[in-house]
């Protein structure tokens, strides 16, 4: 792919680093992967073969994937192709960087097939380089009907390659382990699970179900209220947790962090629950809103955070965690150096 000046680069991408240098030829999936970051679609067959390497690959994780640092965490993506790539050019290339994707790849932004098909090009490519979850729009029913059908329709004029990625979908884990202290899925905790253990023993090469604890592992919230109740703004059965319980799960699970993705936040990230839970949102002026996005490094006891706007805009910013400021604080530092 040849970036704008403006997306920091006037030189191809190398398919093997994600990094500007010289093309050549490879494997089959260099080839792919120099084929997506020309901004050429897979044809049909290759994404077939494609998903059907990667679910070897995704069947053998565990549903919660030990990771170790140096880890870059992602929130959603949603589509928004550039800005994968923006974050491969801030936050170093594959292999040489370690990936955690926390899922929504798909559905809201306008290249889904372009991103899932990179990402799980990278992820059979560079297999312990690059950990991704499921999220919530990693399921038939609700890629159906938010994008990533129809694009795939559009572009492949039948629904052959939105298939053979959903069924792909089926075998992504449901969570992370980095470190063996920082606790990191899609989408929030589950009045069904207490510990670990439980989560391992999930059936889940399946479709997301409409209920239950890997339901709402998927889709459940932080709350402001203690306790478990209603997540009006996901609708009726929708769950939001409390503060205590994100507390109580830590402490019962030897845990220092809770990282998750699933909700736009204007600055990118956000830490809540006296700072033992982190939502982080990697997606740009999602559906328009003039967001920020993020991402978070890991390294040890180092944290950082580096914030980022949609492609074409050159602001970035990074934040050292470490001295565990509060996020108030942290709030009040940003707004005073970002634009």
């Amino acid at each position: 792919m040849e970036v704008n000046a403006g997306e920091g680069s006037s030189q191809g991408l190398n398919a093997k680093t994600g990094q500007p240098g010289s093309k050549g030829k490879g494997t089959e999936l260099d080839e792919w992967i120099e084929r997506l970051l020309d901004s050429k679609p897979l044809l049909e067959r290759d994404v077939e073969r494609l998903c059907k390497m990667a679910k070897v690959i995704f069947a053998e994780e565990p549903n919660i994937v030990e990771v170790k640092t140096p880890v870059t965490v992602c929130g959603d993506i949603h589509g928004q192709y550039k800005d994968l790539l923006r974050i491969f050019q801030m936050g170093g290339s594959v292999p040489e960087t370690n990936y955690l994707f926390l899922g929504d790849y798909v559905d809201r932004g306008k290249n889904s097939v372009a991103t899932i098909s990179l990402l799980v090009a990278l992820k059979v490519r560079h297999k312990h380089r690059i950990t991704m979850l499921r999220g919530n729009h990693e399921s038939r029913q609700i890629s159906r009907n938010f994008g990533f059908y129809n694009e795939c329709m559009k572009r492949y004029k039948n629904a052959n390659v939105w298939t053979h990625f959903t069924q792909l979908f089926d075998f992504f884990p449901i969570s992370a382990l980095i470190d063996g202290s920082i606790f990191c899925l899609h989408g929030g905790l589950s009045p069904s699970i207490s510990t670990l253990d439980e989560v391992r023993n999930i059936k889940r090469d399946m479709e997301v179900p409409l209920c239950g604890p890997f339901h709402e592992l998927l889709w459940t919230d932080p709350g402001n209220n203690l306790g478990w109740g209603k997540n009006l703004e996901r609708g009726e059965n929708a769950l939001a947790f409390g503060a205590d319980i994100t507390e109580k799960f830590t402490t019962d699970n030897g845990l220092s962090l809770i990282a998750r993705a699933h909700q736009v936040k204007m600055e990118g990230y956000e830490f809540t629950h006296q700072d033992k839970l982190v939502t982080v949102f990697s997606a740009p002026n999602y559906c328009k809103v003039r967001n920020k996005a993020a991402f978070i490094k890991f390294a040890g006891d180092y944290r950082s955070v580096k914030q980022f706007t949609a492609v074409g805009a050159l602001e970035e910013v990074e934040i050292d965690l470490t001295s565990q400021f509060k996020c108030d604080d942290l709030i009040m530092q940003l707004s005073s150096i970002v634009i």
